[in-house]
């Protein structure tokens, strides 16, 4: 299978995992860095045009985060200042592709613009750094009122946010513009130039400006019954990851079957953070977009899905201190030993480590790694939001299908290791010893990185897992922050446990 695909921005979790999952099993066609963007600054969109009709020609399928081609990347979409007919018209090269290869199949997504909660101007317009919790919180309150009422207390705050009107108009004229784009992009559906479309919620609440946006493209789907051809739910940097297990299973003619199993037992019902659903409902809409179902026995499953789950509601990996109820609310090591077991009859069991945001489970990789259950399990995800890790498990388990160490590897480090550990010993210790601090990280960046690789190896090393695949560990900083890193490793014979 041969795979055109272009992705969400530049960041390693958008162009690096496709190509690591894809391994040998599919032929990606990837634009080149220097016409990507870099965080704020939007990729050459004219290039990556040019790019995408150049190598459309012999591929049998296409992945087009739009974001990329109408604004050059995700953050740019929340940033640009281009009209709507500007941003439209730029869609028209999906109508190329499929003039110039007929018979291609394009798999699309372009997000619900999010509304984070919290004031930073890091990856938002200059105002949200003052003003970005407040234009959340009204906005919520507001929808919340028209569908349920406020009492007297809301009434009082939503009457005390005091936002510039230039502000507001600037961010909702740019929401609309952005929701615009997706509308288009369902008449694409109906013409069939798009076969299929991803509209993933980044961020998403129940109530505000992401809810009201994803409703009027809700509306439009069921208006155009365009049900079997789109699928809208949280997520978004694991979106070209699930579009090419979608891709990958149509091209084979298989629906793989999955059956799924929570760590905990109201973990089917938790809403995690940064979303808008229960658990069950999202994996629900995650495993279907991948082209695969559900099944309600292991008996009946191609791949067993071990989700480790809240025991009563999701938190932060990067708090490090936890409610009582994550540990006593589900039992981990159970669920280590099921998946053991599963594993042990010949199952092939992928684990979605979704019990906080921001970072994997520390508790459950010691388990796993005192139990050697690591090196039996075909995928494994544990990184930023309970999505994020659900689609990028999924197309491991369903493109990749068995055992790999090295992507195993990776994981483990990146998603355990550095999110959940050395990221917070960086942030609390070892900035403050080189002087640093959030705000310079570009000016230390160096000595930043070679600390992250020396506390990443000694984690490493300590795992028994290590012993039975040591590798050797590099890291960049994408977008000069520590919330990502670049991950690179390689095989290594031996290394030293000291």
């Amino acid at each position: 299978m041969k795979t055109l695909f272009i992705p969400l921005d530049e960041r390693p979790c958008n162009c690096l995992y496709p190509e690591m999952i894809a391994g040998k099993k599919v032929n990606l066609s990837l634009p080149p860095m220097n016409i990507l963007g870099k965080k704020k600054i939007p990729a050459d969109v004219a290039k990556i045009a040019d790019f995408i009709l150049e190598n459309a020609v012999d591929c049998d399928n296409a992945i087009i985060s739009t974001e990329t081609l109408v604004y050059g990347g995700l953050i740019p979409s929340r940033l640009h200042d281009h009209s709507q007919e500007e941003l439209i018209s730029r869609l028209e090269t999906l109508k190329k592709i499929k003039e110039l290869n007929p018979k291609i199949r394009i798999y699309a997504s372009n997000c619900v613009m999010r509304t984070p909660q919290y004031n930073s101007d890091d990856e938002e317009p200059a105002y949200y750094l003052n003003y970005g919790y407040a234009m959340f919180r009204r906005k919520y309150l507001m929808d919340y009122k028209a569908r349920h009422g406020l009492t007297l207390e809301e009434e009082a705050e939503l009457e005390g946010y005091a936002i510039p009107a230039e502000h507001i108009a600037d961010y909702e004229a740019r929401r609309d513009k952005n929701t615009a784009v997706s509308l288009e992009l369902l008449t694409y559906l109906e013409k069939g130039i798009v076969d299929f479309l991803i509209v993933p919620q980044d961020d998403s609440a129940l109530y505000g400006y992401t809810a009201l946006s994803q409703k009027r493209v809700i509306d439009s789907v069921r208006e155009k019954r365009l049900q079997t051809k789109v699928m809208i739910y949280p997520g978004a940097d694991e979106s070209g990851l699930t579009l090419l297990a979608r891709a990958y299973n149509e091209y084979h003619g298989v629906e793989p079957k999955i059956y799924p199993f929570y760590s905990s037992q109201l973990g089917p019902s938790i809403v995690p953070k940064y979303e808008d659903r229960p658990m069950f409902e999202c994996l629900k809409s995650h495993v279907r977009a991948c082209k695969a179902k559900l099944v309600a026995t292991p008996s009946e499953a191609d791949i067993i899905l071990a989700i480790n789950s809240p025991g009563k509601f999701m938190e932060d990996a990067y708090d490090r201190v936890f409610d009582v109820t994550h540990y006593t609310w589900r039992n981990v090591l159970d669920f280590v030993m099921q998946i053991n077991d599963y594993a042990d009859s010949g199952y092939k069991v992928a684990v979605c480590d979704s019990v906080l945001c921001n970072g994997g489970d520390v508790q459950l990789l010691a388990n796993m790694d005192e139990l050697n259950v690591l090196e039996k399990i075909i995928s494994y995800a544990g990184w930023n939001t309970n999505a994020n890790t659900l689609g990028t498990t999924l197309s491991q388990a369903l493109v990749g299908n068995e055992i790999n160490m090295h992507n195993l590897a990776f994981r483990i480090i990146e998603d355990v290791l550095y999110q959940s550990d050395v990221r917070h010993v960086i942030s609390e210790v070892d900035l403050e010893k080189i002087g640093a601090n959030h705000h310079n990280i570009p000016l230390h960046a160096d000595k930043i990185k070679e600390i992250i690789k020396k506390r990443l190896q000694e984690a490493y090393n300590q795992l028994a897992f290590s012993k039975k695949y040591p590798v050797e560990i590099d890291v960049t900083l994408p977008w000069e922050r520590l919330f990502e890193i670049g991950l690179q490793i390689k095989h290594a014979k031996e290394h030293n446990n000291d």
